[in-house]
Formats: C-alpha cells, structure tokens, sequence
C-alpha cells in the first residue's frame, strides 16, 4: 500500500502526463486535472471513485507582431475501475487564427508499480493544431516506498503542413513525505521533412499538499523542429526556453481555484501570459 500523501500526489499528476499541452512544442510536465485521495491507490476498491472538472481561461501576449493568443479549455476526469478517462475540449485563438482541439486519454493502472497512459487528440483544421496525435506512456514506481516513479513514452505529432514529429520521452519523479515534489525529464524529437533531430528537456518543484494548496515551478529549453506561424509559414530548427510558476488552491476538499504565469522565448519572438481555472471534484 502507499502511503498516503504519495497516492494523492501520484495520482494528481496521471492527467496531466496523459493530456499534455497541445502545442506543437508540447510541455511535458505541465501541470493538468487534480485526481487525490488518501485512502489507497487508484483502482482500490475501498475509494470512492475520483471524477472532476475543471475550466481554464488564458491570455497570452507575443512580441515581434505574431497576434495575441486567447484559450478557454474544458477538462474532465472520471474514474472507473482502473480507468482513469479524461477528455479536453479547447477553443484557441493563436497567430491570429482561431481553432478547437478536442483530446482524450485513459491513465490504466495495472498493479501497485505500473500504470500507463495513452491519448489521442486532433484539431479542427486550425493550422497551429494538429490534425491528430497520439502519445503513450508507461511508469514505474520503484524503492521500498514506491516514491520514485520512472516514464517512458512515445508519441507522434501530424500537423495540417504536412510535417510529422515523432518523439521519445523519458522521466522520472521523485515524492518526498510531504510537501515536496522534484521532476525532471528528456525529449528527442525527430521532424521530418528534413529530418531534424532536437532534444528538450525540463525540470519542476513543487511544494504542498493535496486538499490545500500546490506551488509548481517549472523551466525548460531545447531545440524544436517545426513551429507553424501562418498558414505558410514556418520557424524550422531552432531553439527554445520556458519558465512557468502556478498556484493551485483548494477552498474546500473538493474546489478550488488555479493560476498559473508562464513566459516563452525563440529567436523569433517572446510570450508571456497567464490562465486563471476553477475546478470541482465530484
């Protein structure tokens, strides 16, 4: 059995490894749906079975002329044996064109020291969206306290332009008795066309406790193949960082609020912005 901060904050974190951000320069990491409980791990047949949802707007700003960004994104969580299904529905307005991506994703766990993930998510035609990707993971829990967690996953990334994105990710998670939390992690990327092969990387702390209050700071950088600005125009081969600090807090054992500050920079231009959520667990 777990202990039980490391189950709640386990299980915080499977959403967000199954959905990540949509972007093609996609955040790993990056902090998604609040699943907690304190009474046993996912699947255990003693707990209450974990559902939520959550809403999100955002506002981000470019430099350089590249258009203000705007994002209001649905998220959703429901539990059921082993499953956890999640689906994202998200209205995106970004390089001055608008679109909506719709993801879905299930977080299986298979025994008390594996689980996986698998998603599977498309746009409607937008060219900043993908016309489909597809992402899956496999963990692993390891030492006597099962407080270190490994990944794996391999993904692909199809944009409208044509250009694919193929990766491999590799992490690990480490859970100290509370309140603390340190990840890190590593992407290769291959884009073709022109086979251009690119490496990310990132690392996160957070600080709290399920139930109370969740301070996340996360930085990445690396390279990035393919970034499409305009119905014609791409960015190829470059490099990237990425700063973000976000705040989740609960008002009451089941809802809460969320906000979150983050700031982006390529060679091309700059963005900063921020999202502001609530959400409810059921």
């Amino acid at each position: 059995m777990l202990p039980k901060t490391l189950t709640a904050l386990l299980a915080l974190t499977m959403p967000a490894m199954c959905l990540p951000s949509w972007a093609q320069y996609q955040n790993a990491g990056a902090s998604g749906i609040a699943i907690e409980s304190d009474q046993g791990p996912l699947g255990d047949a003693r707990r209450t079975p974990y559902r939520s949802v959550e809403m999100t707007v955002g506002s981000q700003h470019l430099t350089n002329g590249f258009g203000d960004w705007r994002d209001t994104t649905l998220r959703g969580a429901y539990e059921l044996g082993h499953h956890v299904w999640q689906l994202e529905l998200a209205a995106k307005r970004e390089f001055g064109e608008s679109g909506t991506f719709l993801g879905f994703g299930d977080t299986y766990t298979f025994n008390e020291d594996w689980y996986g993930s698998v998603s599977l998510g498309a746009g409607d035609g937008a060219f900043f969206l993908p016309t489909y990707r597809v992402d899956v993971s496999l963990f692993h829990k390891f030492l006597t306290g099962r407080n270190l967690v490994a990944s794996l996953g391999v993904g692909r990334y199809q944009a409208p332009a044509n250009n694919v994105d193929r990766n491999v990710n590799i992490g690990a998670t480490y859970y100290f008795e509370s309140p603390w939390i340190v990840e890190a992690g590593l992407r290769f990327n291959r884009s073709q066309p022109g086979t251009f092969e690119t490496r990310q990387r990132f690392a996160s702390v957070t600080h709290g406790r399920v139930r109370q209050y969740l301070l996340t700071a996360r930085y990445g950088q690396g390279g990035e193949g393919y970034q499409t600005v305009a119905a014609n125009t791409q960015l190829v081969n470059f490099q990237s960082k990425e700063a973000s600090l976000s705040w989740r807090h609960w008002l009451d054992p089941r809802s809460g609020y969320l906000v979150s500050a983050e700031h982006y920079r390529n060679p091309n231009y700059r963005r900063s912005g921020v999202n502001l959520g609530l959400f409810h667990q059921f």
